[in-house]
C-alpha cells in the first residue's frame, strides 16, 4: 500500500498526473490547522487510536463498556469474542450513510448522524440480539443469523424510512449476508472454540501470537484472508478477489499486478479496532506504525480542502464518480502517502515522539477530524469535496 502511494506521489510531485496537481507547501499550515485541533480536542494529548469505539459514545457515555461491564463473561477470551462480533459488524455498516440520514437513540433521545449514527444503531440492534441465532445469549453475531439477515431487519435497526434514507442499504445487507457465508465457510479462522461467528477470529489471532504478542501487520493480514470473500464487485487477478484495490493508468509494470493501487480502508480501520479487545484480552499488539493512515473522503477531503491537492479540472467537483474512476484512485492513494508525510509534521507541533503519538492517534486527533471540520465549514451538507457513487462497502 505505501509503495504505490509513494509511485503515485512521486508522479504527482512531477505534475504527471492526469487529474491532480500536488502543492506540497500548504503541508505546514494543514499540520498546523490539525495540531491546534489535537490541542482543542484532546489538551492532554492523550488521544486513542482511530477506531470504531469511538463511535460507540453517546452523551459522555461508554455504552460498549456499560454493557460490557454488565455482562458475565466466563472468560476473558468470551468478552473478546463478543467484542469482536460487535466491531467486525458494526466497521462493515459504516459505510458513508449520506447527510440525509439520523439515528435517534431509543434509551436517551439522542439524534445521531453519520458514522456516529451507524455506530449508535449498530451497537443497539446488536445490543437487542438482532445478529444472534441464540435468543438468550443476544451480545454475539453468528454465521447463521447473518446469512438469513433481511433488508427489512436493517431498515427497522437504522429507523430508515422514505423521509430518513440510508445510502447503501441493499449493499450494506448484502454484505453482511457474505459476511455469514464467508465465516460459515472458514471453520479453521471462525469456529476454533465456538459455533462460526466474526468473533471466532479472536482465537485465529490468539493461537499466531508469540509470547502473548501479535505485529499489526499480522493482524491485517489475516483481516485481508478472512473477509476477502464478502466483496462484491471488485477487481479479480488471477482468480482472487482483490477487494478495495483499484488499477490506475498512470502505473506500469512488467507484472498485472503492478498497475493496481491496494487501499483496503474499511480492512484497516477494522485492524485498528480489534487492537483494544486483543488487547483488553491479554495480548500485546506490536507495529501499529506498520498499518497505513486511511484512504477515505473525511482524510482526503482535508488535502483537497487545505490546498495540498487541487483538481486540474475544477469541474469535476460537481460531476459524480464511481470509486474505481482513476481520479478517486489517485486521490485516495495520495491521501495515503500525504498522511505519512503530515504525521512527523504534527507530532513535532506537539512535541511528541512517534512512539508516543502513533498513526493512528494522529488520524483520530486529528486529521479525521479536522477533515470534518473543513468539510461542514465549506460546504452545507459537510460532506466530501466532490460526489463519489457508494454502495455502502467502501467509504
Amino acid at each position: 500500500m505505501r509503495a504505490r502511494a509513494q509511485q503515485l506521489l512521486a508522479l504527482a510531485e512531477q505534475d504527471a498526473l492526469a487529474d491532480w496537481r500536488l502543492d506540497l507547501g500548504r503541508l505546514d499550515a494543514t499540520a498546523d490547522f490539525v495540531a491546534a485541533l489535537v490541542r482543542d480536542r484532546y489538551p492532554t494529548l492523550a488521544v486513542p487510536f482511530h477506531a470504531r469505539w469511538r463511535h460507540f459514545s453517546l452523551d459522555g457515555q461508554d455504552l460498549w463498556q456499560t454493557l460490557s461491564s454488565a455482562a458475565a463473561w466466563p472468560s476473558r477470551a468470551a468478552a473478546a469474542r463478543s467484542a469482536f462480533d460487535l466491531v467486525i459488524t458494526s466497521v462493515l455498516l459504516d459505510a458513508g450513510a449520506g447527510s440525509a440520514w439520523r439515528f435517534v437513540d431509543p434509551a436517551t433521545g439522542t439524534a445521531a448522524a453519520r458514522s456516529e449514527g451507524l455506530g449508535i444503531a449498530s451497537l443497539r440492534w446488536f445490543e437487542n440480539g438482532g445478529l444472534s441465532a441464540r435468543p438468550q445469549e443476544p451480545l454475539r453475531a453468528d454465521a447463521a443469523a447473518l446469512c438469513t439477515l433481511e433488508r427489512t431487519a436493517l431498515e427497522r435497526a437504522f429507523q430508515v424510512t422514505a423521509a430518513n434514507p440510508l445510502l447503501g442499504l441493499d449493499g450494506r445487507a448484502a454484505l453482511l449476508n457474505r459476511l455469514g457465508a464467508a465465516v460459515a465457510a472458514r471453520p479453521d479462522l471462525f469456529a476454533l472454540a465456538d459455533s462460526p461467528r466474526p468473533g471466532g477470529l479472536f482465537d485465529a489471532l490468539q493461537a499466531q501470537a508469540v509470547d502473548g504478542t501479535l505485529a499489526a501487520g499480522r493482524i491485517l493480514e489475516c483481516v485481508l484472508e478472512a473477509f476477502g470473500p464478502i466483496w462484491e464487485g471488485r477487481p479479480r487477478l488471477g482468480g482472487v478477489p482483490l477487494g478495495d484495490c483499484w488499477s490506475h493508468p498512470a502505473l506500469a509494470g512488467p507484472r498485472p499486478e503492478d498497475q493496481y493501487v491496494p487501499l483496503h480502508k474499511l480492512s484497516q480501520w477494522l485492524t485498528y479496532s480489534l487492537i483494544e479487545p486483543l488487547t483488553a484480552a491479554g495480548l500485546r499488539v506490536t507495529d501499529v506504525d506498520a498499518l497505513t493512515g486511511l484512504a477515505e473522503y473525511r482524510n482526503g477531503g482535508l488535502f483537497v480542502d487545505m490546498g495540498v491537492l487541487r483538481l486540474r479540472d475544477a469541474a469535476a467537483s460537481t460531476q459524480t464518480h464511481v470509486v474505481s474512476d482513476p481520479l478517486v484512485v489517485a486521490w485516495r492513494s495520495l491521501t495515503v502517502a500525504l498522511l505519512d508525510l503530515l504525521a512527523p509534521r504534527v507530532r513535532q507541533r506537539l512535541g511528541l515522539a512517534g512512539a508516543d503519538f502513533p498513526l493512528p492517534c494522529v488520524l483520530e486527533g486529528g486529521t479525521w477530524a479536522a477533515g470534518r471540520a473543513l468539510a461542514r465549514q465549506l460546504r452545507v451538507d459537510g460532506g466530501p469535496p466532490f460526489h463519489i457513487t457508494s454502495d455502502g462497502t467502501v467509504f
